[in-house]
């Protein structure tokens, strides 16, 4: 088995030597990979161990041709090589030739190699030394690769091109990071409890708490934070058929795609709890409001509160920065229909149960709640029933979300989509 070390060998020669130097003196094996994408004019003493020529290979095409796409297709080139270093990292991860990985980059080296390890699977040993990973602009897109992996990033404060006092610190504090973590693997115990996704946030908490409580004894319980990227965090996890169960108390990312809401989690959404063949378990929880802040969109006239004429409805102003307003009766139809077109789509209807809270969907819209709407959230529970397949259980409960007894019928749901898998 064995470490890999990426990077530009036509750029950070010195540092990925220093890199593979103490790695190697700490007892571990090596494999050098150059992801170089430049014209070839600058040749490396360092001879890697896997070269741009394979990886481009591995992408079905060749250097040569990458870098003709480097001036009008940048961005094609990039991914090219992206995906040639994904398969061969996968590949040795599958073989089981791969212990962790650590990459150096400058803004080309940083999305080439973060493409690449959003496809090792979680608890694989990966550290970033990068320049760029602080840099604002591009806070959106390194959060698509940092909100789903276990990346460990070390910002570099100062390019990583040569070799000088501060960069050697870097390289070798990075050396040492990855040996530590390789070395702090140990064989993953056998676990006496199978594990269930769950999503929550802090307008079900109460409801959340109490579904863990139930099940604490016959499962491991892990939480995913519900704010868009939380869910794509359970969305990638469970697709990877890590869980035997899937409780999705608040699938909410989806209603935010479909009205613009700050929680997006895309348009697939719903779709990683219907691949899998598992019991999906799901509560209608944030499908009430619509996450729009900070207040100051309403102010500078922002498309979403203009269109929606947020600025009209019930609002939650927890701060500045999140505010959250109530959807209206035809969003909460369009939100049930569009469920409905989802959830139709599975396989295996039987293994999906939604439970509707009468009495409220969140601590929101419970009675005495800010959100408070019975008529929309009833449009919401009328659609859905009418638009559902009939193979899908739908089961009311007189309670809202955060009761015990909505908890309970829950937990009875997911025993018995077991009992039926």
């Amino acid at each position: 088995m064995a470490i890999a070390v990426v990077g530009m060998l036509d750029e950070r020669e010195e540092g990925l030597q220093l890199i593979k130097d103490h790695i190697e003196k700490r007892g571990h094996r090596s494999v050098l990979i150059d992801i170089s994408i430049g014209t070839g004019a600058i040749e490396s003493s360092l001879k890697p161990d896997i070269g741009c020529h394979a990886l481009a290979k591995s992408a079905g095409t060749t250097i040569e041709k990458v870098r003709e796409m480097l001036v009008k297709e940048r961005d094609k080139a990039t991914a090219l090589m992206a995906d040639g270093l994904g398969k061969i990292l996968q590949e040795h991860h599958h073989t089981g030739q791969l212990q962790g990985i650590i990459a150096v980059g400058g803004m080309t080296g940083t999305f080439i190699s973060l493409s690449a390890m959003k496809l090792l699977p979680f608890g694989v040993p990966k550290l970033l030394i990068s320049s760029v990973a602080a840099m604002p602009a591009y806070a959106k897109k390194l959060a698509e690769f940092f909100g789903v992996r276990d990346v460990t990033v070390m910002h570099s404060v100062v390019d990583t091109v040569g070799l000088n006092p501060l960069v050697r610190r870097l390289m070798v504090n990075g050396a040492g990071a990855i040996c530590g973590m390789v070395e702090a693997e140990a064989p993953a115990p056998q676990e006496e409890k199978h594990s269930i996704a769950l999503t929550e946030f802090g307008f079900c908490d109460k409801g959340a708490h109490y579904v863990r409580e139930l099940l604490d004894d016959d499962f491991s319980i892990i939480s995913f934070h519900a704010t868009g990227i939380g869910e794509k965090a359970a969305m990638d996890l469970v697709g990877q058929g890590l869980f035997e169960a899937f409780i999705d108390m608040v699938p909410a990312g989806f209603s935010e795609y479909l009205l613009g809401g700050n929680r997006s989690a895309g348009p697939g959404r719903l779709e990683a709890g219907l691949r899998q063949g598992k019991p999906y378990i799901l509560t209608p929880c944030g499908f009430d409001m619509i996450s729009c802040g900070p207040i100051q969109r309403r102010d500078d006239q922002d498309p979403l509160w203009t269109s929606r004429n947020l600025a009209a409805r019930k609002l939650l102003l927890q701060d500045a920065i999140r505010v959250q307003a109530r959807t209206s009766i035809e969003e909460m139809q369009t939100i049930a229909q569009e469920v409905a077109n989802k959830l139709n789509q599975s396989s295996n209807k039987k293994l999906i149960k939604f439970i509707l809270p009468t009495k409220g969907f969140s601590s929101l819209s419970a009675e005495g709640g800010v959100l408070y709407d019975p008529v929309s959230d009833k449009a919401f529970m009328d659609e859905l029933k009418q638009s559902l397949d009939d193979d899908i259980n739908v089961i009311e409960v007189g309670a809202d979300i955060n009761t015990p007894e909505f908890a309970r019928a829950v937990v009875d749901a997911l025993y018995q989509a077991l009992d039926q898998n």
